[in-house]
Order: C-alpha cells, then structure tokens, then sequence
C-alpha cells in the first residue's frame, strides 16, 4: 500500500524516481475524474500493453482504483509478469479526495493543458469558424490543413481541408503552400492539435500568415456549418526541397534545444538495458511507412498523436525516450514538443532508420497486435472447443461492450473482464455448470476463463480463434446490447457524438485549462460534466 501524501512525494521526484501510476479502472470512471498524470490502464489491458508501458520489472508500480479493491485483484496479475514493486493506492481516488487532493477529468490531460499553455505563451494567432467561412465563400485564397490521424480526417472534416497529420506539417507544407503570403490555417477536431499544429509551422519562419482554427470541427459544427465526410485528399509525398527545408529547420531547433542524439549502437545498448532502464522507442512517420519496416520494438506513434497524447505513450515518469523516423526531422520536432513539456531524458535516432539499417539493426514489418501475457498458460487452463452447437452452457462475451454490441455468439451474455470476479457469482452461479467464454480473436476470452478456473468452475471452455472463427465457420451471429450483465463503462463516446451540450462542455472545459501549483484545476462540476 501506499498513502496519498507518499504518492505525491514519489510523483514530484519523478525526474531521479522513475516509476509509473497506472489506473485501472475502465475509461468511463477514469474520465470522470482521475490523478493527474495518472496513465489510464484498465485491467483487462495489463497483459497486452503493460510490457511496452513499464520495461523495467524493478520499477516502482503504483495501481489506482476507485476504493482500492479492483487494484487489489490486478496486483497478481503484475507479480505474474515478473514486476517486482507493486503498490496500491491506499483507499484508492476516494481515499484521495478524501484528503482534499484534486482529481481531474478528462483524457489525455497533460497534453491539452501543454496545448492551452502555449496558445496563450506563443500567442498562436487563430481564426474562428464563422471567419473562416466568410473567406471561403468569398473566395478567399488559403492553404487548409488536418492536423488529426487520417481516420479523423475522413470521418469529417472542414470542407477543403487536406489531412496533414501534425509530425507531417513541417515535412510537407512545401507541397501545398504556392506563395508566401497564402495564408495557412490548421484545424483539427477541437483545440490542442490546432494550436501545436500552427506552431510547427511558424517554428519554421514561413513568410505566411499562419492561424489555428478555433474550436476546430466542433466548433464549425456548433456554428451550424456542415461538415465534409468521407474526404480523401491526403498529404502530398514530400519533395527533395520539402525534405531540405525540414532538414534545415530541424537542424537548427535541435541546436537550440541542443537535443540528444544516439547511435545506432547506441541505441542498441539502451535497449539491451530495457529491463533495467525504462526505453521508449517510438517511430513518428505514417502508419504506411511504419508498417513497411521500422526499428524492431518500435512503437508507431505517429507525431501529432505522440504530443496530443503523451501520457497513452509513456507511462513511466522519467523514463529515456528515442524518437526515430526516416531522416530526423519528424523525430526532432516531435521531441523538441516533449522538451517543453518537460520530459528529462530524449534522444533522436541519428540517421534514422536508414542509418539503423545499414549498422544491421533489426528491422520488423507491419503493425503486429501485441500477444498477451500468460497467454499459453492460459490456454492450457481451459478446454478450446471448435465453433459449433455450444448446448446448455453459460455462454459470456468478453470483449468491450461496443464490440460485443456489434456482434457477438448468439445467447452470450457480456461482462467487463476487468471485474470477472465480481460479476462471476450472478452471471455463472452453478460453478458445475459448463461455461463457454468468447471474444473476438480467442485471446481475451482464454484469460477470462483461466479467470473463472481459478475461482473453481469445472468445465470452462473457449471458442478457439473467437467470433472470428465463428463466422468462417459459417455460424449464426446476434448484435445489439442484448444481454449487459456489468456497467459498460469501458467504452466513452467522444465529444461529437455527444450532441450539442456535449461538444460545448468539451471546449469549455479544454479552453478553460490552465496550471496551478503543477495540476490543471479541476474546472468541470459533475453536473456540467459530458455524460
């Protein structure tokens, strides 16, 4: 156990105590209302994502909960995975507020309070959407970029825009910009992206007005102006020129920040000294680029989602972290947004992953889905059954509530693998009877039922290859939330599809951020609160 007033002094040490702060409660509670800079983990992700957040199995792990109890049931699991000092946070956020500690609501939380900080530092100039709108329909002569991924971007977009995800913005503006006074004006779906978007691009001392858009495709939406789905107008391939002038500015952004840069070798040794020294390696080019060979181990974080969402990436408080891309630009400037948030120890890999090549580093391909944890142990625990007839048995679904809403095995009933424990006893009373557990792809569900095993159920078994294998094999599938046993809290609707109180209490809430004594306050009352 740990008390709050420890987990403050552990966490304001985090530049020479490395360690992590994990709550694994699922989104929904965790929006509501979390410690700032906690990094959200749910439960039933620790076996797939816990090994790339926390390297080092001697760090100290701290697990978050909303009494204590669920973090109590995940701390086995962490022993399990070889991770040696594990505490839980006594009395879990109800202990916290308890003792008049803030919580804050939200995600992605130190990146937006980061974003609002340097709108009003760097007085980023903006544009509101009913302008923007004004100068289009005049015709008006401007260069409309997308800062968000390209999924965002096609979902809806302003009208006009091309997506040019943020990492992409100083590597290939070039392509678009025809003259220097056209101006540049970058959006994304609300505010951070925007802000830090423009700020790339003025970091590199264009002639060009350069603006963000104010409250992005929420705001064009609040302002009764309709939105452009389905567009396609993605990121020109980057010119030698482009290439020249990002290599040139990242250059001189590197000397003013005076980064680090490490070898190939080098970066071969922090890695060989992972599981004693926390390592991040993340690769900031396109998903396309990623997938067609990167550094082996690298994660693809993609460079605008790397700033906008700092604490999904790197969980470990003063952890090392090596951004790596094609050449260094994209890698530089990423990093130099990590310096100014505050982040200790960055490295640029120099030469990128050409150089890493041709010192015959390791290279991997595509975008592999981490195996969990235990996975074969588990396997071994329960009875795999081929797709078919499943008789009288108790048929669950562990899957996220809105995949199982998609489709799921006829008759299964869902619950949360996060809290199995709790929901077991109602959803399978008659531990004799058989039970027959699902997911997607076999892999959760095997989990789930080595879960169930354990709590004495004799005949646990799981559809081998899950509903994917389901349906090869040609078997019937039902949809709809048909039978919910636990709160489907694991799955939060984003702002837009909230409705109009939705997105305006987002904006409110992402405006009116701001730092007190190293926390955001807590600026939403629960009864303004999205729900």
């Amino acid at each position: 156990m740990i008390d709050p007033g420890s987990l403050v002094a552990l966490m304001a040490a985090a530049a020479t105590s490395p360690h992590a702060v994990l709550d694994v409660r699922e989104r929904g509670p965790y929006e509501k209302g979390h410690i700032f800079r906690a990094t959200s983990l749910p439960r039933r992700q620790l076996e797939t994502r816990l090994p790339g957040l926390v390297t080092a199995p001697t760090t100290p792990i701290v697990l978050v909960d909303e009494d204590g109890g669920l973090a109590e049931l995940a701390r086995p699991t962490l022993a399990d995975m070889g991770y040696r000092d594990v505490r839980v946070l006594r009395g879990g956020v109800r202990g916290w507020r308890a003792e008049g500690r803030r919580l804050v609501q939200g995600f992605n939380v130190p990146s937006k309070v980061f974003g609002e900080r340097m709108l009003h530092e760097m007085n980023t100039p903006e544009v509101s959407c009913e302008e923007l709108d004004r100068r289009m329909k005049a015709g008006a002569d401007f260069v409309l970029v997308d800062s968000r991924t390209p999924e965002e971007y096609h979902r809806a977009c302003i009208p006009g825009a091309v997506s040019m995800p943020g990492a992409e913005l100083v590597l290939r503006i070039g392509e678009l910009v025809k003259s220097p006074d056209q101006p540049i004006v970058v959006h994304c779906g609300g505010r951070t992206r925007s802000y830090i978007g423009a700020e790339s691009l003025r970091r590199m001392g264009l002639p060009n007005p350069i603006m963000a858009l104010k409250n992005g495709t929420m705001g064009w939406h609040l302002a009764g102006l309709t939105l452009e789905e389905g567009a396609r107008r993605w990121a020109p391939a980057p010119s030698p020129q482009g290439r020249a002038n990002a290599a040139q500015v990242a250059r001189r952004v590197a000397q003013e920040l005076d980064l680090r840069f490490v070898t190939p070798d080098e970066l071969r040794a922090l890695w060989a000294r992972r599981a004693d020294q926390n390592l991040y390696v993340l690769d900031v080019r396109t998903s396309d680029e990623y997938a067609a060979g990167h550094v082996a181990g690298a994660v693809w974080a993609p460079g605008g989602q790397a700033v906008q969402a700092t604490d999904e990436y790197v969980a470990v408080a003063g952890a090392t972290v090596v951004f790596a891309c094609d050449d260094e630009s994209r890698a530089v400037m990423t990093a130099a947004w990590y310096v100014k948030m505050g982040f200790p120890r960055l490295a640029v890999l120099r030469g990128g992953l050409p150089a890493w090549q041709a010192a015959g580093g390791a290279v991997e391909t595509g975008h592999a889905a981490p195996v969990p944890a235990g996975l074969e142990a588990a396997r071994r625990a329960v009875r795999l059954v081929a797709p078919g007839p499943l008789g009288d048995a108790t048929v669950l679904c562990v899957d996220t509530s809105d995949v199982y809403a998609r489709g799921h095995v006829p008759g299964a009933a869902w619950l949360c693998r996060s809290r199995l424990e709790r929901v077991a006893p109602a959803a399978a009373p008659d531990r004799a009877r058989p039970v027959v557990v699902t997911c997607a792809d076999g892999m959760q569900s095997a989990l789930a039922g080595a879960t169930l095993a354990r709590l004495g159920h004799a005949d646990v078994r799981v559809v081998d290859g899950g509903l994917a294998r389901w349906k090869d094999a040609g078997q019937p599938v039902e949809t709809g939330a048909t039978r919910l046993l636990d709160e489907a809290d694991d799955v939060v609707p984003r702002p837009f599809d909230r409705g109009r109180a939705g997105m305006e209490a987002y904006l409110q809430w992402e405006e009116a951020l701001d730092m007190e004594g190293g926390s955001p306050h807590e600026l939403i009352p629960p009864a303004a609160r999205p729900a």
